[in-house]
C-alpha cells in the first residue's frame, strides 16, 4: 500500500524569497489585531468579569432588543445580551445580587427565566454560571501569568538548545500567534473565557512544536552545508519538514472541524480558536520565524571542510552538538 503524501518529497518552494511580503503582511495583521482589541474589546466571559450568565433558549429567534427591554424592566441590573451561532439561543449576563442570601442568585435566575417564558412562549431556561468579581480578577492574573511563563520558558529553551536568534524568532512567532487569536475574538465577539485561555496555551504548544522541528533541521543543515547561503539552507530545511508540517496540520484540522460542527456552541469558541491557531501557527513557523533568522544575522558555522556537495555547498561529517 502506498503511503498518503500531501506534499511531494522533491518539493522545492522558495519561501525565503517571499519573506518581505510575509513580514509586511504579519505587521499589518498584528496592527489590525491590536486595533480591534482596543476599539472593540474582548467579550470577556463570566469567568473574568464576574456576574451571573444565564443561557436561554427560544422557540423562534427573538429580537435581542426586545429581550433586553424585558430584562431591564425587571430591575435586576444592566444586562449584557449576546446571541450564539444558534439564533434561538441567547446568553444574558447580569450583575451578581448584592444580597448575602445564598438563594438570591437562584431567585434572580428564576425571575428572569419565568418572565421570559411568559413574554416569549416556548422560551426555556438552559443553564447558568456565576462567579464573584474577586475570583474573576484572580483568574485574569493567573491566566496572564500562565501565558507569560509559557512564552518565557519556550524562549529560554530555544536559546539554550540552539542560538539566541532562534529564541528571538520564537518569541516573535508566538506573540504573532497570540495577537491573531486576540484580534479574531475581538472581531467575532466570541466569548473569551477560561476555555479560550486553555486554547491559547494549546496553540502556543503546537506552534513551538512545529517551529522546533524546523529549527532543528536548520541547525543540522547549517553544519552539513557550511558554505551554503543561509537563504538556501532555510528553504531546504523548510521544504524537508514541509510534508510532516502539512500532514500534522491537516490531521488536527479534520478533528477540529468535526468538533466545530458537532460539538455545539459550548465548544465553538474553543474550537474556532484552535483552528485559527493551527493555521496561523503553521504560517508563522514557515514564513515568520524561519525567515527572521536571516534578519537577525544567523550564519552557518564557518569551519572549513573538504568534500563539496551539490550547489557548491561544503559537506562535512556530523559533529557533537555544542
Amino acid at each position: 500500500m502506498r503511503l498518503l503524501k500531501l506534499v511531494p518529497d522533491n518539493t522545492n518552494l522558495k519561501f525565503v524569497s517571499l519573506r518581505n511580503w510575509a513580514f509586511g503582511l504579519t505587521l499589518a495583521l498584528s496592527i489590525l489585531a491590536v486595533g480591534l482589541v482596543f476599539t472593540r474589546g474582548l467579550n470577556m466571559g463570566v469567568d473574568f468579569v464576574g456576574g451571573v450568565l444565564i443561557e436561554e433558549k427560544f422557540a423562534i429567534p427573538p429580537s435581542i432588543d426586545q429581550v433586553r427591554t424585558e430584562v431591564d424592566r425587571l430591575g435586576v441590573g444592566e444586562a449584557s445580551i449576546q446571541s450564539f451561532s444558534d439564533p434561538k439561543t441567547l446568553s444574558i449576563r447580569l450583575p451578581i445580587p448584592n444580597s448575602t442570601d445564598e438563594g438570591a442568585t437562584n431567585r434572580l435566575v428564576k425571575k428572569v427565566s419565568d418572565d421570559l417564558a411568559v413574554k416569549f412562549p416556548g422560551a426555556t431556561f438552559s443553564k447558568y454560571d456565576t462567579i464573584s468579581g474577586k475570583v474573576s480578577d484572580e483568574l485574569i492574573s493567573k491566566g496572564l501569568l500562565a501565558v507569560g511563563l509559557a512564552i518565557l520558558g519556550i524562549a529560554l529553551f530555544a536559546v539554550v538548545r540552539f542560538e539566541w536568534q532562534f529564541g528571538v524568532s520564537t518569541v516573535v512567532a508566538i506573540v504573532h500567534d497570540l495577537l491573531m487569536t486576540l484580534g479574531f475574538f475581538a472581531l467575532t465577539q466570541f466569548e473569551f473565557d477560561l476555555n479560550i485561555v486553555a486554547a491559547v496555551l494549546t496553540i502556543i504548544s503546537y506552534s513551538i512544536n512545529d517551529k522546533i522541528v524546523i529549527d532543528d533541521r536548520i541547525r543540522e543543515n547549517m553544519r552539513r552545508y557550511r558554505k551554503m547561503d543561509m537563504r538556501e539552507i532555510i528553504d531546504l530545511s523548510v521544504n524537508e519538514t514541509l510534508p510532516r508540517t502539512v500532514m500534522t496540520s491537516v490531521t488536527i484540522l479534520l478533528a477540529l472541524l468535526a468538533m466545530l460542527v458537532l460539538g455545539g456552541h459550548v465548544l465553538r469558541g474553543f474550537t474556532a480558536a484552535m483552528i485559527l491557531g493551527i493555521v496561523v501557527g503553521t504560517y508563522s513557523s514557515i514564513y515568520v520565524s524561519s525567515s527572521l533568522l536571516i534578519t537577525l544575522g544567523l550564519r552557518a558555522d564557518p569551519a572549513p571542510g573538504k568534500a563539496t556537495a551539490a550547489d557548491g555547498a561544503e559537506r562535512v561529517g556530523p559533529r557533537t552538538p555544542r
